[in-house]
């Protein structure tokens, strides 16, 4: 690592004193010319903190007059200054964004309110007041509020700032910094108090103080502790139990051992340290992670006993044999019988405590011995309850056999069994009345009570979090119906259609009598393994299948709740016209800020005032848009926000200049009397309004304007083409001639006739179209550069005679046209004829004037409806879902200055910041260059790029790579998921911010002068631009006006409160790094900086003092605007390197003591946002004020737009899936399941809440890789409250190439199987009441885990049948009328197609887009081959998950998030797959061939494939998707070198240092990494796995004809001899070769000859003396080589044993020729189908089909074809 030297005290630049580096505020200086200071609030709270009075000061330090309570605190417990400086900017700011808030206003707004720090303080230290309660400790932070005392309060909050902000990785053990303060804030007291020191008798010193003593006396011993536990853990690869994690270290302060432990000054010596040896340190605390599939049923024990239970009493009823259940239920045999169900459930119970005390028995130690005392008390009363249940269930049989019927003594002991049932439920029953009633468990859990301790210590460990977590009644009642529904159907679809068929079915088989046995069978005489292999696949199915119910269930109630809350009613354009006139209401409804009411009473009015208006906007009831014509304020504020987000979309290069013109609201001019509505809207109203007119000619003026005001925007049309042509040609006949008076004349008349309502009556509609004509030739011409005056003459007098001597219905003569001002009077020769010497053109420079004439030619000639306007399909999705969502529920906007202050936080490491030149022009090896797919893939954004860089006054292409070559970047940057895509979209709230403050203070003066500033002002030309000049045109500058942004109007005080409200910090981890060596993405990172004002940036930077000595620092830098450079503002010392567990949850953690505000939002790298849903942010803010069931909103989930779909066919499924998961998905677990967690990344975090309990992420090494999940469990824990909000969306980028989603569903299978084994989960499990478990299971590890369990029956049902076959026993069965085998089979289809996958997107789907669309979406999908890719994700799904929980070896893949169009070559695919899909297809394939060649069923070819066809297409779906999914995957030269270069791998013989791409020995060595760190009984279970290996050669051995039928054990001890034998040969040839092949290669080849002769001479022999066949040959290949395979598998797991031995190199070559074998059996039909003529364009098509139906060049890509 480059590291740089230099000490720790320099800054970036050093300043003077009063130009201090200040972050948002320059509170060192509050006289200086800054926009934030014109606030008086930041004044007060800043005055608050310098009340330092007649406080003592801290001695042996000089106090300076300048010094507020911050320094105080810092000089006093030894805080570094930086973190002062930090801590005081973030307490003023927050004291003062409170203060803008507090409603009712305070009455002196310079001085700070109490109520503000009473609330703030209360917040703040709420865990720790409850964390002192939970201990019964009494808190040390309580003011009176008899006496309150303000100083003392803000000294209260500002320790545990600093406490907080200098605590580094201890962040993460919010307890850990409970106790800290407690003992701190105890002796802040002292001092306060003026204690004497009782040693010294001198007044009060803490004990922890000095330069930077805070953090080397208090945080690194605690810091080092968890490093030297991290270091024990070796990488996280030891198990979990081995060492302590974060939470472990938390969990410490949860009990009141600390206090006598660690004690205050911390007692080094203490057994908590690692100060102390690893053997006398304390082990885990609270939970001990282990790694088995027994977790599973320890979290969630309550649903396994429904199942279980469930199975028995089914089966029980269904074997009576009765049509229906009920009637069964009538036998008293039956009712007895189900009371076995209670033994079950005892045994259940004594599982349940043997494994809790089997996981957790390290636990136990002196302090905790009441913990293994429960446990074995536990397992005791469990095992009592079952015996007692079997021998009371004994006695009822006794009883009833002995008297020979049911007797009443019979009926008495079934009595009695019942009353011990009673006894054995009262728990649960209790359980279930305070479910009813969760306010009163509620009550009872919150309660620090030693009874109820007492009490509940039987039911479970008493800890700090899960409390109080049952929520209110409504939504008891709602997620219970949704569960009660989804168990009903899974019973009942269970009992009917999976348990009493096979019970039919198993009575049948039980009363065969098997024949024959074709292989040694060890118990004979009954069909038990028949029945066994039967029922597993069905039981396997029956534990899985409430999977899908839920899915069902869950998909139809998620589009039930989206279609109440009004999603997807708006989805194009056309939709969008219908309601744009009610779109400006909506807006200025939701966008712009009401006055809050003071009384609490005219709140709910206003609510009920609220919803009848916003349901008046969505129906379109009554006529606000009358309201805003284009007179009123509301019409030009919406004019002025629509332009902006049009003006965006230009910037972005999603529209066109062109576009941009028609879908702008030009501001009123030319005296237009009606809104003007964009062009797109106008379309070719004008045109149909014209054929009204003509048709109704001779109708009444009523009934024509009736008939055209039926079209709001048609009405406008007319209006606005009428008042613009008045205008225009007033403008263009010069004014004071005769002919402008008569145009005047005329058009008086005609208004004079529209009063009157005689328009009709006087003027013939028949000559409209012919006046239409001419008036669009007059503005062609008009238009035109060079302007040809005679023409324009002449059609001003053809206008002339058609409207006033032919248009009146009465020809008037010319005496009369003269006396009415409509003629001229005697003209002189001079004069000419008419308009000849009137005309007098408009400046060319005039731009406004010809943006509004081409506003006319389009409203007169258009005569399309315009929707395909805008082109870009991003843009119109963008449009119809911002203005669908004005029509949504959403919060009332506050004004900006009212509104919740907020950050947004992206932690990045080192990802591409900004394409580079080279990279973007560099080409892979088909010949094409990054820069050249992005052209073709965004071929019209790259269009109205390069239509804006001409404009912005570049003369040729060329220029892109010099002149424009940043421009060009960040164009490429935009479409990639870069950096720099993320600080854009991030920085649209600050835009946003700004504009919203703008229109909150604006005047109607400032608004409706500023508009027409805006367009006059962005309407800028460029003489030297020749475009269009031969065509005789405009130039492209006055034909292409740009939209200026409405920044223009700005007053100054704009930038100053978005700057209050927003920070934007980006966590680049290794930015000192980068800078110290040059790195080009530093320097990317500083162009971000340098034009993004709210952006800033945190790293770590790391100094060397000494040889061995590092410090690191946590580093905060800006740009600043007025220097123009960085400079570093904030400076603080780390205890230790940042990295102990998980990197990115500590990266965001050590920069998040840099954010400001009430709320956080977590993005991620590969996100993006947009101006129109960034106007939106300040409502969302508001769902933070409103209770959602008992508690407010802690995370407030935002919905995701996965913007990556377009690029390929698979990007597009996983967009599909991606997109119904993080909508319907999210949307049902938020309501009504009330499980929702923390996901993705666009959710909103309540700052202060988590702040105080462990920040936004949890960072233990492995187990908590998937970090972002945990918030969300730490979140419901802590009785917070996660919510789902879809009125606004993030964008998001997801992997789109096979192998980046792969690694991607890999890194979260296995996080989930890490998540199965956390704390977390069992507590969930545990806390949350029976339905809400249910609800977290199915939508977190157990998706997974049924993900598996549909695989694993897959190959139970394929094990099963293949033994049946092998066995004999299949011939004795019907099976193609097997009614229950069909069933299976049907079931199990159906759940490969993935049915939990596509319901969800169809369902989604049809609610966003509509029924139609869904399904032929869909139908595309299947035939692009959708369901290969997820039959293929549940292979990787499958594997990870559960190779996770059984040997840990989950970690981080970085997937890389770049552009896929690169052929991955067969070795790279191999390294990937082989182990996760490839054997495993291979395997299942082999068993299928054999059942073929074995089965009677292959007989009836019909009835095989129905059996198998399902298999087959698993089989291969795992073997040919990532040659379907991979660019050129069937081109024949491609396979041709892949297979060479696989070869290659295979025997490439590297050194030590071989990376596993170069060699396949270092691959297959990493492979086996899991089992090096696996425990016992991971090896153990490994190794029962492959034994099933061995059953192929003890099945097929019998089959042979050589054997002729004999069924001894002999034989198939006997066919070993052939394993050993070929091993034998195997290594007579490798010896041979290691001897001869180089030197003596003739001995190497005879050795060979006689190996060759010596085995056609035992096949000769074989075949003339005894019954073998040649297909023997073929079958022994079958039987033989799984065993082999099944051996290595085994040697790998004895590796610490063999690889010292001989045999290990002997396993190695084996290994490498099982990997060749396998290689070729996948690489056969990938050569087939590349050879076959046509494939490869058919897999091309199917891989970039959404692409080529956007007309783009797929091709041209792939073969690298350019053209000029």
């Amino acid at each position: 690592m480059n590291l740089r030297q230099r000490t720790p005290a320099t800054r970036a630049y050093a300043l003077p004193a009063m130009q201090e580096a200040f972050n948002i505020i320059p509170i060192h200086n509050l006289l200086a010319d800054h926009p934030s200071l014109r606030y008086l609030e930041i004044r007060a709270a800043a005055a608050a903190l310098r009340d330092v009075g007649d406080l003592r000061k801290p001695p042996f330090v000089p106090w300076k007059s300048d010094y507020d309570l911050m320094n105080w605190l810092g000089i006093f417990f030894g805080f570094q200054i930086d973190n002062v400086r930090n801590q005081r900017e973030h307490l003023v700011l927050h004291l003062a964004i409170s203060q803008m808030r507090l409603q009712p206003p305070p009455n002196l707004v310079d001085v700070l309110d109490p109520r503000v720090l009473r609330r703030f303080s209360g917040k703040l230290l709420e865990n720790y007041t409850s964390w002192c309660a939970y201990l019964g400790r009494r808190s040390n932070a309580v003011v009176s509020r008899r006496r309150p005392d303000l100083r003392r309060e803000l000294l209260y909050v500002a320790l545990y700032l600093l406490v907080w902000g200098e605590s580094g990785n201890l962040r993460f053990t919010p307890e850990c910094i409970c106790y800290i303060y407690h003992h701190m804030a105890m002796e802040l007291n002292q001092v306060l108090d003026d204690d004497m020191d009782p040693e010294t008798g001198r007044p009060f010193v803490p004990s922890v103080s000095g330069e930077n003593a805070f953090l080397k006396s208090v945080i690194m011993p605690i810091y080092n502790t968890i490093k030297d536990e991290v270091e024990d853990s070796r990488n996280g690869t030891r198990p979990h139990s081995a060492w302590r994690n974060y939470d472990d270290i938390n969990e410490y302060f949860w009990s009141r051992r600390c206090f006598k432990s660690l004690k205050w000054p911390l007692n080094y010596s203490s057994n908590f340290l690692s100060t102390t040896p690893k053997e006398s340190r304390v082990g885990k605390t609270g939970f001990v992670e282990q790694r088995s599939f027994w977790n599973l049923f320890r979290s969630f024990d309550k649903l396994w006993v429904l199942l279980f239970l469930f199975l028995q009493a089914a089966l029980i009823v269904a074997w009576e044999g009765k049509e229906y259940p009920w009637t069964a239920l009538e036998s008293r045999d039956v009712q007895a019988r189900l009371l076995t169900v209670f033994i079950t459930w005892g045994g259940l119970r004594v599982l349940q405590a043997v494994l809790d005390a089997g996981t957790q028995y390290s636990l136990v130690t002196r302090e905790t011995m009441l913990l293994g005392v429960r446990m074995v008390l536990k397992a005791a009363v469990a095992m009592t309850w079952t015996i007692l249940f079997a021998v009371f269930y004994a006695g009822i049989w006794a009883q009833k056999n002995s008297d020979g019927r049911w007797s009443a003594e019979a009926n008495s002991k079934i009595v009695d069994f019942c009353w011990a049932v009673l006894v054995f439920v009262i728990p649960d029953l209790l359980a279930l009345v305070l479910f009813i009633v969760p306010w009163v468990r509620n009550f009872i859990e919150e309660l620090n009570c030693n009874a109820i301790y007492v009490f509940t210590w039987w039911f479970h460990t008493r800890i700090f979090v899960g409390r109080a977590l049952r929520e209110g009644l409504v939504s008891n009642v709602k997620y219970t119906v949704f569960w009660i529904i989804v168990l009903a159907s899974k019973f009942a679809f269970s009992y009917f259609l999976q348990i009493k068929p096979l019970v039919n079915t198993t009575k049948t088989l039980m009363k065969i009598k098997v024949h024959t046995y074709k292989m040694h069978v060890f118990f004979v005489g009954t069909n038990v393994k028949a029945v066994v292999l039967l029922w597993i696949p069905v039981v396997l199915i029956y534990l899985m299948d409430l999977q899908i119910w839920y899915a069902v269930h869950s998909s139809f109630i998620g589009a039930t709740i989206g279609l109440f809350s009004h999603l997807g009613e708006i989805r194009n354009i056309k939709q969008l016209r219908l309601r744009f006139q009610f779109f400006a209401s909506a807006l200025q409804f939701n966008l712009m800020p009401e006055e809050q009411p003071l009384r609490p009473e005219l709140t709910m009015v206003k609510k009920l005032r609220d919803a009848i208006h916003r349901l008046r906007l969505r129906y379109g009831l009554g006529q606000d848009y009358k309201k805003t014509e284009s007179s009123q304020i509301e019409a030009t504020r919406f004019a002025l926000i629509w332009n902006e987000i049009m003006t965006t979309f230009r910037e972005e290069d999603l529209i066109s200049d062109g576009e941009l013109e028609l879908m702008e609201l030009p501001p009123n001019c030319w005296h237009i009397r009606v809104i003007r509505w964009p062009c797109f809207l106008l379309a070719n109203e004008l045109l149909l309004a014209l054929r009204q007119a003509t048709e109704l000619a001779d109708e009444p003026d009523q009934l024509l304007w009736l008939r055209i005001c039926k079209s709001e925007y048609r009405r406008c049309a007319v209006i606005e083409a009428f008042d613009s042509i008045r205008y225009l040609l007033l403008t263009v006949v010069r004014h004071g001639t005769e002919e402008n008076s008569i145009i005047d004349h005329f058009f008086r008349e005609i208004d004079q006739c529209i009063e009157n309502q005689k328009f009709t009556v006087t003027y013939r509609m028949s000559l409209l179209p012919q006046i239409h004509a001419k008036l669009i030739s007059l503005i062609d011409l008009l238009l035109q550069l060079k302007k040809d005056t005679s023409k324009i003459v002449d059609i001003l007098q053809a206008l002339y005679e058609l409207s006033v001597r032919e248009f009146p219905r009465v020809k008037r003569s010319m005496q009369t046209l003269r006396v009415e001002g409509l003629a001229t009077h005697s003209r002189s020769t001079e004069e000419g004829l008419l308009f000849e010497n009137a005309i007098q053109f408009p400046d060319d420079e005039d731009a406004t004037f010809f943006r509004h004439l081409r506003r006319l030619h389009t409203i007169l000639t258009s005569r399309d409806s315009m929707q395909n306007v805008p082109v870009n399909i991003d843009a119109r999705k963008r449009i119809a879902f911002f203005s669908n969502s004005l029509f949504m529920n959403m919060p009332r906007a506050p004004y900006v200055e009212k509104m919740m202050a907020f950050s947004v936080l992206t932690p990045y490491y080192d990802e591409e910041v900004l394409y580079g030149k080279e990279s973007l022009r560099s080409e892979n090896e088909d010949g094409i260059s990054t820069l050249f797919y992005l052209q073709k893939i965004y071929e019209g954004e790259w269009a109205n790029f390069l239509e804006r860089m001409y404009r912005e006054g570049m003369k040729s292409d060329e220029e892109l790579f010099t002149t424009k070559a940043r421009d060009l970047r960040v164009w490429a940057s935009y479409r990639g998921q870069t950096l720099s895509r993320t600080v854009r979209g991030m920085m649209y709230y600050y835009r946003a911010l700004k504009m919203l403050a703008f229109l909150d203070s604006a005047s109607e003066m400032d608004i409706r002068d500023g508009s027409q500033q805006v367009a006059s002002h962005g309407l800028m030309t460029q003489n030297n631009i020749t475009d269009g000049v031969q065509s005789g045109l405009q130039p492209a500058s006055r034909k292409l006006g740009r939209t200026a942004s409405v920044a223009y109007l700005f007053k100054g005080h704009e930038r100053g409160i978005a700057m209050l409200k927003f920070t934007y910090v980006v966590a680049c981890q290794l930015y000192g790094q980068h800078k110290a060596k040059g790195d080009p993405r530093a320097e990317e990172i500083l162009f971000l900086m340098k034009n993004n004002e709210a952006l800033r940036v945190a790293y770590v930077d790391e100094v060397v003092l000494g040889r061995d000595e590092v410090e690191y620092y946590s580093v905060l830098v800006k740009f600043d605007q007025q220097i123009q450079r960085e400079v570093e503002i904030y400076r603080i010392r780390l205890p230790g390197p940042l990295k102990l567990g998980e990197g990115k949850p500590e990266n965001q953690n050590h920069a998040i003591i840099f954010t400001r505000g009430d709320a956080i939002q977590t993005i991620d790298m590969n996100q993006d946002n947009s101006f129109e849903e960034a106007l939106k942010m300040r409502n969302l803010l508001e769902e933070f004020k409103n209770f959602y069931g008992l508690r407010k909103p802690t995370i407030l989930g935002v919905r995701e737009d996965i913007f990556t779909g377009s690029v390929s066919s698979l990007a597009w499924f996983m967009s599909a899936q991606e997109m119904s998961f993080v909508t319907l998905n999210q949307r049902v677990l938020a309501n009504p399941l009330k499980v929702r967690m923390h996901y993705g990344h666009p959710d909103v975090f309540d700052r202060f809440w988590f702040l105080q309990r462990g920040g936004i992420s949890k960072a233990s090494k492995v187990i908590n890789i998937s970090e972002d999940i945990f918030a969300g469990f730490n979140c419901t824990l802590r009785g917070g409250n996660v919510t789902h909000h879809e009125y606004i969306q993030v964008g998001k980028g997801r992997d789109v190439g096979l192998n980046q989603i792969s690694m991607f569903e890999a890194m979260v299978a296995s996080g989930n199987g890490e998540q199965a084994l956390s704390r977390d989960v069992y507590r969930l499990g545990h806390r949350l009441d029976f339905f809400r478990m249910l609800s977290f299971f199915y939508s977190t590890v157990g998706f997974y885990f049924n993900t598996m369990i549909v695989v694993l029956t897959v190959y139970s049902f394929l094990w099963g049948r293949l033994f049946l076959a092998l066995s004999g026993v299949e011939d004795d069965l019907d099976t193609s009328n097997n009614k229950a085998v069909g069933v299976m089979l049907n079931q199990q289809f159906i759940i490969q197609l993935g049915l939990f996958t596509a319901l969800p997107m169809i369902v989604e789907s049809s609610l966003e887009q509509g029924f139609l669309t869904a399904v032929w979406d869909f139908l595309t999908m299947q035939l692009q081959l959708a369901s290969v890719f997820y039959t293929f994700s549940m292979g990787t799904r499958t594997h990870y998950f559960g190779r996770t929980i059984l040997h840990g070896g989950a970690k981080y893949r970085a997937t890389g998030r770049g552009f896929v169009v690169q052929h991955k070559s067969f070795a790279e695919n191999y390294r990937l797959y082989s182990r996760s899909h490839f054997v495993k297809a291979i395997e299942l394939g082999i068993i299928l061939v054999v059942y073929a060649a074995h089965t009677s069923v292959a007989r009836d070819t019909f009835v095989y494939i129905g059996m198998s066809i399902s298999s087959w297409f698993l089989v291969v779906s795992w073997m040919l998707a990532p040659f379907i999914f991979n660019p050129s995957g069937f081109d024949w030269l491609k396979t041709v070198y892949d297979f060479d270069d696989f070869i290659s791998w295979l025997w490439y013989s590297g050194g030590v240092f071989t990376k596993a791409e170069l060699s396949w020995e270092t691959w297959w060595y990493e492979e086996q990494d899991h089992l090096r760190t696996t425990g016992l009984w991971g090896k153990l279970l490994e190794i029962i796995l492959d034994l099933r290996f061995f059953f192929f050669q003890y099945g097929v051995v019998y089959q042979l004809r050589i054997v002729h039928g004999n069924k001894s054990i002999g034989v198939y001890l006997l066919s070993w001899i052939y394993m050993v034998v070929a091993v034998g040969i195997y290594m007579t040839i490798s010896w041979a070769q290691n001897k001869y092949a180089a030197k003596k290669h003739i001995y190497y080849r005879l050795v060979q000859l006689c190996v060759i002769k010596v085995m056609v001479l035992f096949i000769v022999l074989l075949l003339e003396f005894t019954r073998f066949k040649f297909l023997d040959i073929l079958s022994s290949l079958l039987a033989f080589i799984p065993t082999g395979w099944g051996i290595i598998l085994i040697a790998q797991v004895l590796r610490p044993f063999l690889q010292t031995t001989v045999v290990w190199d002997t396993v190695v070559s084996l290994a490498r020729i099982y990997d060749m074998l396998f290689g070729v059996t996948v690489m056969a039909p990938v050569g087939l189908l590349s050879w076959l003529p046509g494939f490869q364009s058919m897999q091309t098509r199917i891989l970039f089909n959404e692409a080529f139906s956007r007309g783009l060049q797929i091709s041209r890509i792939l073969t690298g074809k350019k053209s000029n």
